[in-house]
């Protein structure tokens, strides 16, 4: 099985415009996802971390990339190819509510 992150992406005005039964569904999807492995939870606030060429750490609040949408989760999972991972993520409430989910494939 390969891995990939996946990166949730949306908004509270897209999650409250979908009907509340898609976003039962797509709660459900995420959750028999956690219950057949995969590690997934809501962002936080993000830290940037620096340490060039070993001369010191430095943090700096916030995210270092920028997004037309916030970033709402992060996910781990596997999958046994990037189209099986496609359709894992595609039901789950970034994808649906009017956001979107990238799938990144770890290369191990």
């Amino acid at each position: 099985m390969a891995r990939f992150v996946t990166i949730g992406y949306g908004d509270e005005a897209g999650y409250e415009r979908t009907a509340p039964q898609v976003k039962d569904r797509a709660h459900g999807v995420d959750e028999a996802m956690r219950e057949a492995g995969a590690v997934s939870g809501k962002a936080g606030k993000p830290v940037q971390v620096r340490n060039h060429g070993e001369a010191g750490t430095t943090t700096e609040d916030g995210p270092f990339m920028t997004s037309g949408l916030p970033v709402a989760g992060f996910g781990l999972i596997e999958a046994a190819d990037l189209d099986a991972a496609i359709a894992m993520v595609a039901g789950t409430p970034c994808a649906v509510a009017y956001g979107v989910v990238e799938v990144w494939p770890l290369e191990e």
